[in-house]
């Protein structure tokens, strides 16, 4: 059997579209290539001085300053707040640090330092007033 002229016409026409198509593409594509390669080059052929712009380093750890309060340690990145942590006293020290570093509550900290809760707040508090004082009168350093 022979294939029917208007099939056959449809086929040669289906095949002649998708040719143009890929051609076209392919035209668009080495037009974009052409275009980039223009404007753009690659990061190889920079100058390490712009290079240098995009680059960040990160510094996990280099200046931490690290406290502990009854065997949990606790890393402290800024040098401000290290030097104002270690002016408070040992006890008072505790209190904030597990207050405002390990989140634990004033019933908790008072639970594990066997003192009552409102010692531990009053504590706490001054405590803060001071760290708040050291760093207000350093800060410009």
């Amino acid at each position: 059997m022979k294939p029917d002229p208007k099939e056959k016409h449809k086929q040669h026409t289906f095949d002649a579209y998708c040719k143009r198509i890929l051609k076209n593409e392919s035209s668009d594509y080495q037009r974009r290539m052409s275009v980039l390669r223009e404007h753009e080059i690659p990061f190889s052929m920079l100058p390490q001085e712009t290079l240098a712009q995009f680059v960040i380093w990160d510094e996990y750890f280099k200046d931490t300053y690290h406290f502990e309060a009854r065997g949990f340690e606790i890393s402290v990145a800024d040098e401000l707040l290290a030097e104002a942590l270690k002016t408070l006293p040992q006890d008072r020290l505790e209190i904030v640090l597990l207050y405002y570093f390990l989140g634990m509550s004033d019933t908790e900290i008072a639970a594990h330092l066997n003192l009552v809760r409102r010692t531990v707040a009053y504590r706490r508090t001054s405590s803060l007033q001071e760290l708040k004082k050291f760093m207000e009168v350093n800060a410009d350093e």
